[in-house]
């Protein structure tokens, strides 16, 4: 039996078995991502010690420079239960601030060092760490050398001639590229989010949506009309999704808006989740409502032949 996760604060936890450690923002847990932690979680068992994450929240750039700081793959939350997915021992968080942005490498792991017992530190392939990152792999080695712990850097990893990144997803989303962006995570994008009431203006054309309220700061497809699954108390329900403003009605505030095919119940308040698996077309204006309806009854004819041979969330 697989053991589970302990996921606590950084300064909550005691330095009482040896720990293998990988530390990041680890935004998307793409697969660059999840293959360093397989390594990580491989050796803390050979060790016969501990894997562990530890992960800052929110992301340095949100602190220091906000208007630059980028959107999110993923909520925390939604980072925790992945990075636990992966099996790993624990899971350590940690608040990113101000004050701690001017910590050195040196002044960072000794913080590390007084709530685990570090034995090996793993880091991607631009991994660093402190003021000024600073602690590069070979001033962490240093440091290892004199605190009792090994460094280890992996390879970057590669998926259709790029580096797999935060940032490469990040692009891909941007383009409307949701197919290559699932290729780098490993599964389909996905949003999660709460059904709030909107206008009501599909349900009048015979195609009532559910329109998903979404944290803030989440990176979000282009402006666009998706073919998805639709995850609903852990079912799932074919879905064509517009991303956008709705030109056709002159709406302007750009909404997340899902049709779910063959099902009609009022799940206003209910969590739903949404897994991106191809984009279809762009968001067009429409001459009249009639032509609108013509294009979404295209559309869904073309979302279901497509997300008959996808699995949802693969």
């Amino acid at each position: 039996m697989e053991r589970g996760t302990y996921i606590a604060e950084l300064d909550e936890l005691q330095p009482d078995r040896d720990v293998v450690l990988t530390i990041g923002m680890f935004d998307g847990v793409h697969l660059g991502h999840q293959n360093l932690i397989h390594q990580v979680r491989r050796r803390g068992r050979e060790l016969g010690g501990q894997s562990a994450v530890l992960t800052f929240y929110p992301h340095p750039r949100a602190v220091l420079d906000p208007e630059s700081s980028p959107s999110y793959l993923n909520t925390l939350e939604e980072r925790l239960d992945l990075l636990a997915s992966l099996g790993v021992d624990i899971i350590a968080r940690l608040r990113f601030t101000r004050e701690l942005s001017r910590y050195t490498a040196d002044e960072f792991l000794q913080l590390v060092l007084r709530h685990l017992r570090l034995r090996e530190l793993w880091g991607g392939p631009e991994f660093t760490l402190g003021y000024q990152r600073q602690g590069t792999a070979s001033r962490l080695a240093e440091i290892g050398r004199g605190c009792g712990f090994v460094v280890h850097q992996v390879a970057p990893l590669s998926i259709d001639g790029d580096v797999v990144s935060s940032t490469r997803v990040r692009h891909l989303l941007a383009a409307g590229d949701v197919a290559a962006a699932g290729r780098l995570l490993g599964r389909c994008p996905n949003l999660k989010g709460q059904v709030v009431p909107g206008a009501h203006r599909g349900h009048s054309l015979g195609f009532p949506t559910a329109n998903l309220a979404t944290a803030p700061g989440r990176a979000l497809p282009r402006d666009g009309i998706y073919a998805a699954h639709a995850i609903l108390n852990a079912e799932s329900y074919y879905a064509v999704v517009n991303i956008g403003t709705r030109p056709t009605f002159d709406n302007g505030e750009r909404l997340v808006e899902a049709y779910l095919l063959d099902f009609d119940r009022d799940i206003y308040g209910r969590c739903l989740e949404l897994c991106f698996v191809q984009r279809l077309r762009d968001e067009q204006r429409f001459a009249s409502a009639a032509d609108l309806v013509a294009q979404m009854q295209r559309d869904v004819a073309q979302a279901r032949a497509i997300l008959a041979h996808t699995e949802a969330c693969a």
